[in-house]
């Protein structure tokens, strides 16, 4: 879909809160869901951190095992153009959480706190008779540094946001990691992926054995640095250098941890209608190979700072493997949910950013029906993109570095051809960057708008 196939005035309907767009049709080898089965899915929702899109094998990896990742890949649907919603972790985090550009509520950059007065995903589907369980990393309480405990006073810890039980910490975590269980500091022994899934798996088991829907959120802690995996997990990249070795240690204790998650769902019986859902929260930070050789890395808005893997297993709804080209975002996940759950959420800030993509998961959408986009706020300034489905247009601030210009203000890159955005387009089409400028300007004053608090019905 090009820039004059989704009109400005549409967009625009979006950024005021508008209702969601319908869905298009798209040739996919997918069925529709059983007739009779139930109405109300258990979700779970994986996120490592500073995972690039490269790191796994199923996208080529010269190096890197992820068999239980590959095996969801090749069972589920597998996104080839998904995307974090910020080039860093806590940004992303909230656009999980509220279906919003973190922009909206402040929340910039990592060690920024989300604003009480959003509605949380858990707390939408407690709406719909939902237990909640948040494992891992939380990093929306407003602090940085190295990761510890949240104490139950914090008023933005995840049961003040609508989790029912957690096991948390503040920020990044590795081995032998010091957490919160309900407020109360606990010291677990072994490698910090292990340490969620289990944790997770018993909330997820007394969830099952209630037969209660549930939503648990696990977000891991690795393979954010300081590297350390255990020996283990280290031994099969024997004579790679030690800190490589340590970085793929801890993806192989991720991913051994996937492949608990489903091995265990199918034992409890309960894989055929559970969403499980996977990604990760910006782009890499080790190099080329995490990155899969995108253009720049964390911290950017270039391909390689915010795509990420993405996959979707859901057996009921996604009974056939299957892959998508259509970008997609951890700003889609809120809207999607709610939508499969026809959830009808009171006093719910508007806009929403994100799009459902339930009629994705049903082989009914070949293009993403708004414009996504990104900003690095920088008060009025700030690197801004917008990816309008194979195109993605960047607003670069010029600056001075060392005494020469840095890069110009306006550049288009057509992603299905160049994903490495290596050739310029602008000025051979005007008319497509006037166009995805203005819808781009038009929506960074909207999240203006959200700064003046102009979104919250109440608080």
């Amino acid at each position: 879909m090009s820039a004059k196939d989704v009109s400005r005035r549409q967009f625009l309907k979006y950024a005021a809160g508008g209702a969601a767009a319908a869905s298009l049709p798209w040739v996919f080898p997918q069925a529709a869901p059983a007739a009779g089965g139930p109405a109300r899915p258990n979700i779970i929702l994986c996120m490592t951190d500073d995972q690039g899109w490269g790191d796994t094998g199923y996208n080529g990896h010269p190096v890197l095992k992820t068999p239980a990742l590959d095996e969801m890949a090749s069972a589920g649907l597998r996104f080839d153009r998904f995307y974090a919603a910020a080039p860093v972790c806590s940004p992303t985090r909230g656009s999980v959480l509220t279906g919003r550009h973190p922009n909206r509520f402040g929340c910039f950059t990592y060690g920024k706190p989300i604003r009480k007065q959003e509605v949380t995903l858990a707390q939408a589907v407690k709406r719909a008779g939902y237990t909640t369980g948040h494992f891992g990393k939380w990093h929306l309480n407003g602090r940085s540094g190295p990761g510890k405990p949240i104490p139950a006073t914090d008023p933005l810890n995840p049961g003040a946001l609508g989790f029912d039980e957690w096991l948390s910490v503040s920020n990044y975590f590795d081995l032998d990691p010091k957490m919160s269980h309900n407020g109360q500091t606990v010291q677990l022994k072994g490698d910090g992926s292990d340490v969620i899934v289990d944790q997770a798996l018993k909330f997820v088991g007394k969830a099952a054995g209630a037969k209660k829907p549930f939503l648990a959120v696990i977000w891991y802690g690795s393979p954010h640095n300081p590297h350390r995996a255990l020996a283990a997990d280290k031994a099969p990249y024997a004579g790679r250098p030690a800190r490589e070795q340590n970085y793929c240690g801890e993806l192989a204790a991720v991913d051994r941890s996937i492949g608990r998650l489903r091995k265990e769902l199918r034992r409890l019986g309960i894989a055929g209608n559970t969403l499980l859902w996977f990604c990760s929260d910006n782009g890499g930070a080790f190099g080329k190979r995490s990155t899969g050789g995108l253009r720049g890395q964390k911290a950017s808005l270039w391909e390689g700072g915010v795509r990420v893997p993405g996959i979707i297993e859901w057996p009921r709804r996604i009974p056939k493997p299957a892959a998508t080209a259509v970008p997609c975002s951890t700003m889609d996940i809120y809207p999607t949910v709610v939508d499969l759950l026809g959830i009808k959420v009171p006093n719910q800030p508007q806009p929403i950013d994100g799009v459902s993509l339930a009629p994705l998961l049903d082989g009914k959408m070949t293009n993403r029906p708004k414009p996504m986009p990104f900003w690095v706020y920088r008060g009025k300034g700030g690197h801004a993109t917008l990816i309008d489905n194979r195109y993605k247009l960047h607003l670069h601030p010029r600056k001075r570095r060392r005494g020469r210009a840095a890069l110009g203000t306006v550049l288009l890159y057509d992603l299905v051809k160049d994903p490495k955005e290596t050739t310029d387009l602008a000025p051979q089409q005007p008319d497509r960057v006037k166009a995805m400028r203005a819808t781009l300007e038009d929506w960074q004053k909207s999240v203006r708008n959200s700064l003046a608090k102009k979104d919250y019905k109440t608080g």
